[in-house]
């Protein structure tokens, strides 16, 4: 139990940075993946104007321009500086996205999806299937749960797909593969699989089931092993 620990604190460690990265650009935790509507600011009346629209004859002779002053032109705004490491997105398979971030050594390629029903219906942060692969440290195809809600520690996740198990472990609001050697026939279940399943306790003891439609995750497994070979 010492190694299985020891491993998994390792692989935490190499795994959360690339995570956070992911989760920080996309914004997980507060918007959706899957196509997320644009926030619309509501209009607000012009200083000086009522919001019916109508206009105060000396309210509008007070806000209204110098003509003889007008405004000096604004210089045209610098483009804004390339961010490095920021995940750029690959291609979309229904509703699965595939990403890629940084270059040589350091490159990473995403496998990204959200479950497609999640269970009891609970105002908190949405959960992410996230899978990556990291050529320059020989990790293909790592699979981590973001749970949106701290997990109950000390248990075993059972993520179900089709009639085979596989078991996870619970690290905070995060789930990893429990036996490292199983994780390549976890992936290949996924790809082959129409649906996965998983039930997680919640540190105060709610249990959600996820739900997740695998169809697209092979190709966009695939088109991350084009970009990350």
């Amino acid at each position: 139990m010492a190694g299985l620990s020891e491993y998994h604190d390792v692989m935490i460690r190499k795994t959360c940075s690339s995570l956070l990265t992911v989760i920080a650009v996309l914004g997980i935790g507060s918007v959706s993946l899957l196509g997320p509507a644009a926030a619309q600011d509501k209009a607000k009346p012009a200083a000086g104007k009522p919001a019916s629209g109508k206009t105060d004859s000396k309210t509008e002779s007070k806000t209204k321009p110098d003509a003889k002053k007008p405004e000096a032109a604004k210089p045209a705004a610098a483009p804004a500086a390339a961010q490095p490491g920021k995940p750029s997105p690959l291609a979309q398979f229904g509703a699965w996205a595939a990403y890629a971030a940084g270059s040589g050594k350091t490159k990473t390629c995403y496998a990204l999806g959200q479950p497609s029903e999640r269970k009891p219906e609970l105002n908190r942060d949405p959960a992410y299937l996230f899978v990556s692969t990291r050529p320059g440290e020989a990790v293909r195809n790592e699979v981590s749960f973001v749970m949106g809600f701290e997990v109950k520690p000390d248990v075993t996740v059972v993520a179900q797909v089709g009639t085979a198990n596989f078991d996870l472990i619970a690290k905070g609001a995060n789930l990893w593969v429990k036996n490292a050697a199983s994780e390549g026939q976890f992936v290949e279940a996924l790809k082959k699989g129409s649906k996965l399943t998983l039930k997680a306790p919640s540190k105060k003891g709610n249990l959600t089931t996820d739900t997740y439609v695998l169809q697209g995750l092979a190709q966009a497994l695939d088109r991350v092993q084009k970009e990350c070979p």
